[in-house]
């Protein structure tokens, strides 16, 4: 049996099929948008997910252009004749077939894997199951085009399954709404798109969408390997009854993956010497990136009286909303992978650290203005505010403009109003002007 699936990988469209779905696969991955899967394992798996918009037409193309083999060949008549059973000759086509695009899927995932393994350092075993699930998707998907094509083994067919099938990927949200949890059982793209450091795929949704695609599956097996009408009427059978299995064990939330959020990954881990740096779980392999620029910043902060004496990651989430505990002797330092899997912005890091002491607890109505914010950061860094982390130039022009203000005032008045607005941000009491050179 062996024998016989390597000479069908090598004879068949296994191969360059294998090909195209991991060319194809690493080109999305890279070029549509990197930073979306380099904060770590999770997002590269959701992100593999999400361009299944594009595998998953490839794959069912593949698979109907793999079945008019025979049709092309003129040996239909042939193979009719031989006492082998149908069923038993299309096994090695069916296997070299899954092999193909697993293998192309996978092989795209370790090259994937291979970009962030430096600094990816949390797996979670949801990762292997996204992954399975998503291997899945791209068997059911060419099987599926091999009953196609065997059953209409016409030229513009596998074409015509390419694009039926992306617009069907695109329709099914649409088509579902407002249920969104029932686009979730079917689509194996939806909620992936832009996975967040701490998102996760719930194991319900997984386990009803691996549900749906299996019994999509068989179907596409019962139709392939079929000689008669019976058994091509009796696949429909697993379709009805896998998607009545999915439909059950979906939950019924709009929205589940999205507000998905893995509490381990939101996990602090820090650096052994003080002061104490701290980054969520997720972004460890950060952590020696994070740490000198922070430990930078808090040696600034050492001016102010009880000023911050520890940074921890901000694993605010928003979806749903999470925020972390307030500490006032602690700042919170929003820690982002760049296109290259490590640290975003490693210049904005000793800025943001020291802006940091004049924010506020996140339910204040009364805070501190980013450009207040970063003025006063400067003014203890001793330079003029420059391009940094999250800020648009007008903020940035503002700062500048405020802290050139400053700088004409004597030294003490200077940390009279830094202290001043401290004490305000952490009790929700600045005012509008509380940094002008106008008043204090």
């Amino acid at each position: 049996m062996n024998r016989v699936l390597g000479i069908e990988l090598r004879r068949s469209a296994a191969i360059g099929s294998a090909l195209i779905l991991l060319v194809t696969g690493v080109a999305v991955l890279f070029f549509a948008n990197q930073s979306a899967f380099t904060t770590g394992w999770m997002q590269l798996a959701m992100t593999q997910r999400l361009y299944l918009a594009v595998l998953w037409p490839l794959a069912l193309a593949a698979g109907a252009w793999q079945a008019r083999r025979e049709h092309r060949s003129n040996v239909a008549e042939l193979f009719a004749s031989t006492p082998r059973p149908r069923a038993h000759r299309t096994v090695p086509t069916l296997g070299a077939m899954a092999v193909a695009v697993v293998a192309g899927y996978l092989a795209m995932a370790l090259v994937g894997g291979a970009w962030i393994a430096g600094t990816a350092r949390y797996l979670p075993a949801a990762v292997f199951v996204v992954a399975a699930v998503g291997c899945l998707a791209l068997v059911a998907a060419v099987w599926l085009g091999l009953a196609l094509g065997r059953l209409l083994p016409s030229p513009v067919t596998a074409p015509a399954l390419g694009i039926a099938g992306l617009g069907l990927l695109l329709i099914i949200p649409g088509a579902t709404r407002p249920r969104g949890w029932l686009a979730l059982v079917f689509s194996p793209i939806y909620e992936m798109n832009l996975p967040g450091a701490y998102a996760t795929v719930p194991g319900r949704a997984s386990a009803a969408q691996a549900v749906w695609l299996a019994a999509l599956a068989v179907a596409a097996v019962l139709l392939f390997a079929s000689g008669g009408w019976r058994p091509r009427v009796a696949a429909i059978l697993p379709v009805v009854l896998g998607a009545s299995l999915a439909i059950t064990a979906m939950p019924r939330q709009n929205r589940l993956v999205i507000d998905a959020v893995d509490p381990v990954a939101r996990e602090l881990v820090c650096a052994r010497d003080e002061p104490r740096v701290c980054v969520s779980r997720v972004h460890s392999g950060l952590l020696s990136e994070v740490t000198p620029p922070a430990r930078e910043g808090l040696a600034v902060l050492a001016k102010l009286p009880q000023g911050p004496t520890r940074v921890h990651e901000d694993t605010t989430t928003y979806l749903p909303t999470v925020y972390p505990p307030w500490q006032e002797d602690v700042v919170l330092l929003t820690v982002e992978a760049g296109s290259d899997a490590h640290l975003g912005d490693r210049d904005a890091v000793l800025a943001q650290v020291v802006a940091g002491a004049f924010a506020s607890p996140p339910d204040c109505d009364h805070f501190a203005g980013p450009a207040e914010r970063l003025a006063a950061a400067y003014l203890l860094i001793g330079r003029e505010p420059v391009a940094a982390g999250p800020y648009d130039p007008a903020i940035i022009a503002e700062a500048v403009e405020l802290w050139r203000a400053l700088r004409q005032l004597p030294e003490s008045e200077v940390t009279a109003r830094l202290v001043a607005l401290r004490r305000a941000a952490l009790a929700c009491t600045v005012e509008d002007g509380i940094m002008s050179t106008g008043t204090r």
